[in-house]
């Protein structure tokens, strides 16, 4: 009786591996920052909708950010760039009239285009804003952001 009841459940086991293919990959890290970022948008646009701009997204991520932001597809059409890969993007988002924001906590300590970043440190969520950045650019977050700005 237990090699028939072993039998089956290794026979259901292998069986079941073939259908894997059919559940889309859900990737709960990515949505949470994109949640995270959309409301950092929002609240530091002035209520403004937000059209992003991330450069080299991935499918994935267009299709888990896509429900939360309107995406383009260059940094000129864009009101909020979000830099999430070690990249310079100097070249390709000149302009200054865009808010910057990062994953990268030390490209936000060395680049003052960015006035925060959001990223992830020992599995946790941190969010940092440099208050002389966002006074030079007249952002006004709300009250419950106030725990993550640190004056430099």
């Amino acid at each position: 009786m237990r090699a028939l009841v072993l039998f089956f459940t290794l026979t259901l086991m292998a069986l079941g591996n073939q259908y894997t293919f059919l559940v889309n990959k859900y990737d709960k890290e990515i949505e949470l920052e994109a949640k995270i970022v959309s409301k950092i948008a929002l609240t530091s646009l002035n209520k403004e909708q937000p059209l992003l701009y991330i450069p080299q997204i991935s499918q994935s991520e267009k299709e888990i950010y896509s429900q939360f932001f309107k995406l383009s597809t260059n940094c000129d059409d864009a009101n909020f760039v979000f830099v999430k890969k070690s990249m310079d993007i100097t070249k390709e988002c000149p302009k200054e009239d865009k808010l910057f924001f990062t994953n990268n906590y030390q490209k936000l300590l060395s680049d003052s285009r960015y006035f925060g970043a959001f990223f992830w440190n020992k599995s946790r969520p941190n969010i940092v804003f440099i208050k002389e950045r966002l006074e030079y650019q007249s952002i006004k977050l709300p009250n419950e952001y106030e725990q993550f700005i640190e004056d430099f």
